[in-house]
């Protein structure tokens, strides 16, 4: 697991559920869910790309895997932006 994905559950678990999580320069902002069924969606705004996982360790690795076949052509592609949609908002 990368340094910025420790950061990001370390963020999520302190903070009890982020709003924003930054990866890099470049963003491809992923709007995450709970899922109905458990666990968590996710999907890039403004792109073709859908992931899930069961649990947030399983999300960012699909997340992190999914950007990188989509843009695999691209010499620098955009790291994901994580932004958690709150369940009042459901």
């Amino acid at each position: 697991m990368t340094y910025l994905a420790r950061r990001l559950l370390s963020t999520i678990a302190q903070e009890g559920g982020a709003r924003e999580v930054y990866f890099g320069w470049a963003e491809l902002i992923f709007e995450v869910r709970k899922a109905e069924e458990g666990g968590y969606c996710a999907r890039a705004i403004g792109h073709s790309i859908f992931t899930h996982g069961e649990t947030l360790n399983e999300l960012l690795a699909n997340v992190e895997e999914a950007a990188a076949l989509h843009f695999e052509e691209e010499p620098e592609p955009p790291s994901p932006v994580l932004k958690f949609v709150p369940e009042s908002l459901l």
